[in-house]
């Protein structure tokens, strides 16, 4: 039962993800057009190879920043009780749930032009502080998250002892917490790293033409210059270091992450300055850099919604069929990606040997990026492109992963008793999965759809290469506003991209129920998951 289940995802894998990948590495390699030597070519190529180290500058520069700024707040939310700390924790899931291109936009209303650091002389664009600023503004929470988690598993008892023998709070720091924290924070530094090489929205709307990255380079060689040939190495390159990344932090996670159960320290009231300065700063470094965007987009919009004119902007035409195409994909993707995450969670279960492997498969649609798995899906099924199922299948790939790390998380917390104990009362199989196991993992499995449902709501790579002009989404309409000129424009992509939000964040509520119940500890690698 569990290997027919099994063959759901393996299938869809094959299909959606492997075979378009396999397809583009032998188009890059050697099939296409450029031949074996232009794949090696590309680093002879100044602005390709610039490209290519700016991808990988600019997501190293954001993983370092992230760890600097992320850790000394992770520490005072896991070290300090404060009132209103579980909202902060809440409110760290926010970055997770905004669409990229959202995100984007608030970073553009914020510190773009005419944006509301205007009036301090604040105008980042053509720099590319606003592409490292959305960066962080995205992925700050990740290491944040991954950090809390982290200093809450140091032993309290090596803590303890430190301290007696005289160490001060800094040494014990840094030969006590810090070690035992390492692996964690690493993970997460790669999975940062990873989100930004092959990161797209972001980079499209904040880079600009001169900060652009490979993956929009591949796009607009794609979309504007049909050179499929040099897009595909361009793009195998990329697919290459994302598999070394990705590489790195499955031995990162291998090598350093010690799973044992630990004492953890007991958080203290806030009773001193130091305490209370150190929450001030909290406070105002996530509202710097994670608050600041979504305010300076309500700003921006204020005016427009006061006066009438974004109500024009919501009523039009073009606005109410993206808004109907956003939600139909979406609704038939998040439809699959459920059938594919539970089919991948339970049969995980029953794979010994090859579970660990199996798991790990889940993890295939985040190491290739969005512009990959489109790319590949055109040049493997051109007959198919611009149809209605190889899109919702493109939407589901990216989202299924969530539904599937979730649910496999909290079957693993189940304690077989219950099951055992349900059974020997009289309860058939089916009976206790619907009466028992269901009713336990089913926090797991809404706050997996709610993060797999905002995914959809917010993809915008997938959209731009597969979708007809007539299947407009709520991304593609602003992506189309942005390229045009004049405040109008601007203004209405602001509009836009709020409504965008409040989809968003509707779905993720709606779905994820509000649940309180906690699900089992996550680590690095689950932080996007739930």
């Amino acid at each position: 039962m569990r290997l027919a289940l099994a063959l759901i995802p393996l299938l869809f894998l094959a299909l959606v993800a492997v075979a378009p990948v396999s397809r583009l590495l032998a188009e890059g390699w050697g099939t296409g057009e450029f031949g074996f030597w232009a794949f090696w070519a590309l680093w002879a190529d100044d602005y390709l190879r610039g490209r290519v180290l700016w991808s990988l500058a600019q997501a190293g520069i954001t993983s370092v920043a992230a760890l600097l700024v992320g850790v000394p707040l992770a520490w005072v939310l896991a070290r300090i009780d404060f009132m209103g700390r579980g909202l902060v924790l809440r409110a760290l899931m926010l970055p997770f749930v905004v669409p990229t291109l959202v995100a984007a936009m608030g970073v553009l209303a914020l510190a773009g032009p005419r944006g509301v650091l205007g009036v301090l002389g604040i105008d980042g664009s053509g720099t590319p502080w606003l592409l490292l600023y959305g960066n962080l503004f995205f992925n700050l929470c990740l290491v944040v998250r991954a950090g809390v988690d982290a200093f809450e598993h140091v032993s309290a008892t090596r803590v303890a002892a430190a301290r007696t023998l005289g160490a001060s709070p800094w040494r014990v720091f840094l030969r006590v917490e810090w070690p035992e924290a390492r692996p964690w924070l690493a993970s997460a530094a790669c999975l940062v790293f990873l989100y930004c090489l092959s990161g797209f929205g972001l980079a499209l709307v904040l880079g600009g033409q001169r900060w652009a990255t490979a993956e929009v380079e591949i796009y607009t060689l794609v979309a504007h210059e049909l050179a499929l040939g040099q897009a595909s190495v361009l793009a195998v390159w990329m697919l290459l270091l994302n598999g070394a990344v990705a590489l790195a932090y499955a031995l990162i996670e291998q090598r350093l992450a010690a799973p044992a159960r630990v004492a953890p320290i007991a958080r203290r009231a806030v009773a001193s300055r130091g305490d209370r300065l150190a929450v001030a700063g909290l406070h105002a470094a996530l509202f710097a850099l994670a608050g600041a965007p979504l305010l300076a987009l309500l700003v921006r919009t204020a005016p427009a919604l006061l006066d009438g004119a974004a109500w024009a902007v919501l009523r039009e035409p073009a606005t109410l069929q993206a808004l109907f195409n956003t939600l139909r994909f979406s609704a038939m993707a998040l439809a699959l990606a459920l059938v594919l995450g539970v089919a991948h969670a339970l049969s995980a279960q029953g794979l010994l040997r090859l579970g660990l492997a199996w798991r790990a498969a889940a993890f295939l649609p985040f190491v290739v990026s969005p512009v990959t798995v489109a790319f590949g899906l055109l040049l493997l099924y051109p007959a198919f492109t611009a149809s209605l199922p190889l899109l919702v299948a493109a939407y589901a790939l990216i989202a299924y992963p969530f539904i599937a790390r979730a649910l496999a998380a909290a079957l693993d917390a189940l304690s077989p008793s219950l099951m055992q104990a349900a059974a020997t009362l009289g309860a058939s199989p089916a009976r206790v999965a619907w009466r028992v196991t269901l009713p336990l993992v089913a926090p797991a499995l809404r706050r997996g759809t709610a993060f797999a449902a905002a995914t959809m709501l917010g993809e915008f790579a997938v959209s731009l290469f597969l979708s007809r002009p007539e299947w407009l989404t709520l991304t593609t309409l602003i992506h189309q506003r942005l390229g045009r000129p004049g405040e109008t424009n601007l203004q209405a992509a602001l509009v836009l991209a709020l409504l965008l939000l409040a989809l968003a964040l509707a779905a993720f509520v709606l779905i994820e129920g509000g649940a309180r119940r906690r699900t089992p500890a996550l680590g690095p690698a689950d932080a996007r998951t739930a």
